[in-house]
Formats: structure tokens, C-alpha cells, sequence
């Protein structure tokens, strides 16, 4: 069998894995700064999914999400410090057993220490990660470990240096299929300093600029940070050219899947002290675009679609056989247009800090917390209080908060049992959960069928 043949029979798989960029950070959003055109064209050529949701944003917990199409609850990893297991079935495990070379080079976040001991590298066989480079390196000295545990000191930006990793493992391996992990760390912000470095020069561009409705009304940092964040987008964004450019020089580009997602999003301090971990569209949207085989002309999706559907996605649409257990679904038969039933809610569990649970449908979103329990300790309660109550279609920058409201309370209770029915599919035990103080409603009114909706 010749390299070719081999390539035309397995398609090579990419995910190129940013961490704490928000959805509207695109082009194809409508942000106006053009900070996204490879990606944004990339899109258009092949399969955006316009409604894309993490299911935890919280680092770790979403990464163990994404490595074993399992929800955080299920792993163990509801929190950042807390392994992934290692008798998981995962990406990697399943693209190792149909015989591909797999790779994992940036943040992992699913283990103990660093270096990141073999056993916790979730069967990757190819290693340059780690665990949280947003402690062990700096925006110019990225710092990382390879299967050997030997430390090693890529030169240049980070997120350059991390891609010219990608690019160089790409052609080591171009004869092979191959199944390769590239996790940016940015745009999450640099800890030490708690400011978000972009690149020589990039933060100037974009400085007190296309500042989006929730950040200007609510506050937080960003107005001190969104110059930078969008600066690191924009260095992102050319990197992902730079890959595509070399997939398409080495010939790879036409049997190569390549999903461009991220953990989580960023509400720069506006919904509580930290950037995520709560239910707002700021911390759980994010960006989600897929193209390769099987996807190319796919158009634009509007269903809602969790980051716990992309494992199996991904394993789907190799040709292999998603294991039984997962908990996400398979886009294929959607980008086929075939008939299928597909959920009209995504279910998000949060943790760490505080523990709570939302469901966010089409028009509704729904949250509930647990206020007095450890979100550190626990991953989950057996009692919680409505938190927050949205109506995305008047309000989609979350500005006023509907819970408690008589005129929503029909709306509430319905959002209520999509959650419940969530949790209990989730493989959670079904909570009390107390109702908001009620308020009056003034003039509003919420007609039967909007509430279905």
C-alpha cells in the first residue's frame, strides 16, 4: 500500500485548541476589527457552526470534556487540578487503535505536575505540552516538555513557536495519519501579570475598540485588557493561516480535518472576579468552525451544538467507531442534512469557585447556584436556588436579568425541566431547586408558546 493510498483512506485530523476566546472575536460574528480572516474564510469554505457552546467554562474541566466526550461530573475533573483518569477512553486512545500517529503539543491542564507524567497524557503518544504554561512560561519564552521529560525552550512568540511545532510535526509525519492536538494557551491571560500579551505592537491597534455591548455597559477590565486580547486573536488568527498554508504546500490539505475551537469564553471580570465560570454567553460561547473531508461546503449550522459533541464528531467522521459511552452527538448526520433529532438546549455545568447548572435553549437562558456549597470540594449539589433567567432574543447581551419575574414564571418553571431532564441525562442526581423571590413584572407578558421556545 502506498503513503498515498494510506492518506486517502485515513483523512489526518487537526484541532487547533485556543483557550478563552469569545465567539464574537470573529469576523463571521460581526466583529468589524478584520481580526479573523483566515478563519472567517476557512468558515465559509467549509462547516461554522454559528451556535457553539462549551459545556464547562472552566479550563480543565472543559478539556477533559473535549478529550472524552464525557461531562465533568462523569471524569472526576469538575475542577482545574484534578487528573484526568487513566483508564479514560480518549481521542487519543481511540485514533491510537486505528493505528494514527498522535500528538499533542501545548497546554494539557488535566494533570498534577509538570512535566506531565506519562500516564497522565491521556494516551497521546507524541508529547510537547504543559500542563499550565500560563505558570511555567512567558509570552516570549514558551517553555515545555517533550516525551522525555526534557524541558524545552521554543523561540519567538508563543503562539508562533507553538505553531512552528505543529507545522515541523506535520511534515515529520506527513507519510503517517496522524491525529495532532495543538493547544494555545492564549488568549487566556499571562497569571503573573494578569494582563493579556499580545505580540510587539498589536495591542496599539486595537486599543478602546469595538468594545461589545455587554463589556461597555458592565464594566470589569476590559477596557484595560481588550486591546490585548484582541491583539493575541489577531496573532492567532494569522498562525491558523500559517497551518493551513503548510497542510496545503505539503499536499495535506484536501484530506485533512481541521477543527478550530476553544475551551471557553471571556467575560473580563463583568460577571464575577474571575474572566468564566458563569452562565453568561461571554463565559460559555465560543468559536467552532470544522472543514476537511466530510465537511467542505457544509454551510452554516444553527443548531445549538456543545463542545461535548466534538469528540464524537471528530471520531465520526474518520470513519471510526464512536464508543458507546460518550455523551455528546455526532454532527455528521446534521452537515449530511440527513433527519435526525437533535437537542434545541445545551446543558453547562459550572464549577470551581461556585458550583451551578444552566440550560440555555434558542431564545431562553435558565441558571441555577448552589449557595452554599463548596465548589472546590464538590462537583455538584443536591440543592440549588434560580440564579438567572435571560430572554436572548430581546436582551442577547444578558443586560437584565428576568428570574423571579411573575410574568416569566411560567417561562422559569419550563426551563426548570429542561435543566432537570439535562442533569439526569448528564448521569447527575436529580436536585431541589428553590424559586426565585418573586417580583412583579410590570408590563411585561411572556404569551404559552414563547416560553416553549
Amino acid at each position: 500500500m502506498t503513503s498515498g493510498t494510506k492518506q486517502r483512506e485515513k483523512p489526518n485530523v487537526i484541532v487547533f485548541f485556543t483557550d478563552q476566546q469569545r465567539w464574537d472575536t470573529l469576523g463571521l460574528h460581526g466583529n468589524a476589527l478584520d481580526l479573523t480572516p483566515n478563519l472567517d474564510r476557512f468558515a465559509m469554505q467549509n462547516t461554522h457552526v454559528y451556535n457553539g457552546f462549551t459545556c464547562q467554562p472552566l479550563c480543565g474541566p472543559a478539556r477533559s470534556s473535549m478529550q472524552t466526550g464525557l461531562y465533568p461530573t462523569v471524569t472526576g475533573c469538575y475542577r482545574n487540578t484534578h487528573p484526568l483518569p487513566s483508564d479514560c477512553t480518549t481521542l487519543a486512545s481511540v485514533f491510537n487503535e486505528a493505528g494514527y500517529r498522535t500528538g499533542y503539543i501545548g497546554k494539557w491542564h488535566l494533570a498534577g505536575e509538570n512535566p506531565v507524567p506519562a500516564d497522565q497524557r491521556g494516551g497521546y503518544r507524541d508529547w510537547l505540552a504543559s500542563n499550565t504554561p500560563e505558570l511555567t512560561s512567558e509570552p516570549y519564552d514558551a517553555v515545555l516538555w517533550d516525551n522525555d521529560n526534557r524541558e524545552v525552550r521554543l523561540p519567538g512568540y508563543r503562539v508562533d513557536a507553538l505553531t512552528d511545532a505543529a507545522i515541523h510535526y506535520v511534515d515529520r509525519h506527513k507519510e503517517d495519519a496522524f491525529f495532532l492536538f495543538l493547544s494555545l494557551l492564549e488568549p487566556h491571560q499571562q497569571n503573573r501579570l494578569d494582563d493579556y500579551v499580545a505580540p510587539d505592537g498589536y495591542r496599539e491597534r486595537y486599543q478602546s475598540r469595538n468594545v461589545p455591548p455587554d463589556l461597555a455597559a458592565l464594566g470589569g477590565s476590559a477596557h484595560q485588557h481588550l486591546g490585548g486580547y484582541y491583539g493575541m486573536v489577531k496573532r492567532i488568527d494569522e498562525n491558523f493561516g500559517r497551518l493551513l498554508d503548510a497542510l496545503k504546500s505539503l499536499h495535506l490539505l484536501e484530506n485533512t480535518i481541521v477543527l478550530f475551537t476553544s475551551d471557553h469564553g471571556c467575560h473580563f471580570k463583568t460577571r464575577n472576579h474571575l474572566y468564566k465560570q458563569s452562565c453568561h454567553e461571554s463565559s460559555i460561547r465560543i468559536p467552532m468552525v470544522l472543514g476537511g473531508p466530510g465537511f467542505e461546503c457544509g454551510g452554516q449550522l444553527r443548531q445549538l451544538v456543545s463542545l461535548i459533541d466534538l469528540p464524537p464528531t471528530l471520531i465520526d467522521a474518520a470513519g471510526l467507531a464512536v464508543p458507546h459511552h460518550f455523551q455528546g452527538r455526532s454532527l455528521i448526520p446534521l452537515i449530511r442534512r440527513e433527519e435526525t433529532a437533535w437537542p434545541d438546549d445545551v446543558f453547562i455545568q459550572i464549577s470551581g469557585v461556585r458550583t451551578g447548572r444552566a440550560v440555555r435553549s434558542r431564545r431562553w437562558k435558565y441558571s441555577v447556584h448552589a449557595p452554599y456549597q463548596d465548589g472546590e470540594r464538590e462537583a455538584g449539589s443536591d440543592y440549588y436556588e434560580e440564579e438567572c433567567l435571560y430572554d436572548l432574543e430581546t436582551d442577547p447581551y444578558e443586560l437584565t436579568n428576568l428570574v423571579g419575574l411573575e410574568s416569566h414564571r411560567e417561562t422559569a418553571d419550563r426551563m426548570r425541566e429542561r435543566l432537570l431532564r439535562r442533569m439526569e441525562e448528564a448521569g447527575e442526581a436529580l436536585p431541589a431547586v428553590t424559586s426565585a423571590s418573586v417580583r412583579p413584572g410590570g408590563q411585561r407578558r411572556v404569551a404559552a408558546q414563547e416560553a416553549l421556545q
